[in-house]
């Protein structure tokens, strides 16, 4: 009689962590894909700053106090909410498919890529905020630092609603682009990263409490200020943490559907 032993359990944070230093490993020896990143929120802030700060109140703190942590939010969006394209390629190719049949856990296959998008964008935000220093710019360190978090956290959770899509539209790749052009700007617009929604129409003011961009670029404004325990900081994690869950569910059930 012959017995089969059962392989043995994989521990899902090991994998994760696999997984995750195999997607940043392309950034460890190509760090000029961080600096393509930035090149949008760095264009925003060189050609839309000025007018920001032209129109300040003479006794008004710096402009760039309220103009910098929008744009640090921009950074996250933009730097990951195409991130689901690079999965199309994978799938595409076969890698993805051949990741698949290796003893890795499936939940650790989507965590791990989505935690991949921390790192590059917080690394972004440090080199942004330290461009905007001789500008005018004086953060909170400590609120600086938890803001970098906050900012690594959104960043994730864009990223794995961008991967939850990719594998949502494996069939039809173009509804990619589709869908995620339609959502990024008005999320971009009602979140208040780049103009002030409060004299804005009621209907305006309205939407944009149900974009969680808006809660987290608060947030920002708050803790670069060194306001560190406010309704809007915690208002702002909420958000960027319900985001994360929420990319981190549909991804998985997505994962799930397309190789059951």
């Amino acid at each position: 009689m012959t017995t089969t032993t059962a392989p043995p359990r994989r521990n899902p944070f090991t994998d994760t962590l696999i997984v995750m230093g195999r997607e940043l490993r392309p950034v460890a020896s190509d760090p000029f894909s961080i600096v393509v990143g930035m090149i949008q929120p760095l264009f925003f802030l060189l050609l839309f700053g000025p007018l920001v700060a032209a129109t300040a109140a003479p006794n008004q703190e710096s402009p760039w106090a309220w103009f910098v942590p929008g744009i640090l939010v921009m950074t996250s969006l933009f730097g990951t909410a195409a991130t689901g394209s690079n999965l199309q390629y994978d799938m595409q190719g076969g890698s993805h498919e051949r990741l698949l049949v290796t003893p890795l856990t499936r939940s650790a296959l989507f965590i791990g890529r989505s935690l991949k998008a921390f790192v590059p964008i917080v690394i972004q935000a440090v080199v942004i905020v330290l461009v905007m220093i001789p500008f005018g710019f004086r953060p909170s360190i400590p609120g600086g630092a938890i803001g970098l978090l906050l900012v690594g956290i959104l960043a994730v959770g864009i990223g794995s609603l961008s991967y939850a899509l990719a594998i949502a539209v494996r069939k039809q790749d173009w509804m990619f682009w589709t869908i995620q052009q339609t959502l990024l700007f008005p999320l971009m617009i009602l979140s208040g990263m780049l103009l002030p929604l409060d004299d804005g129409p009621p209907w305006i003011r309205v939407l944009s409490q149900f974009n969680p961009l808006t809660h987290v670029v608060n947030a920002e404004r708050d803790l670069f200020a060194g306001h560190l325990a406010t309704w809007n900081v915690g208002s702002g994690f909420l958000a960027a943490i319900a985001t994360a869950i929420l990319g981190f569910v549909l991804g998985l059930r997505a994962l799930q559907s397309s190789t059951s």
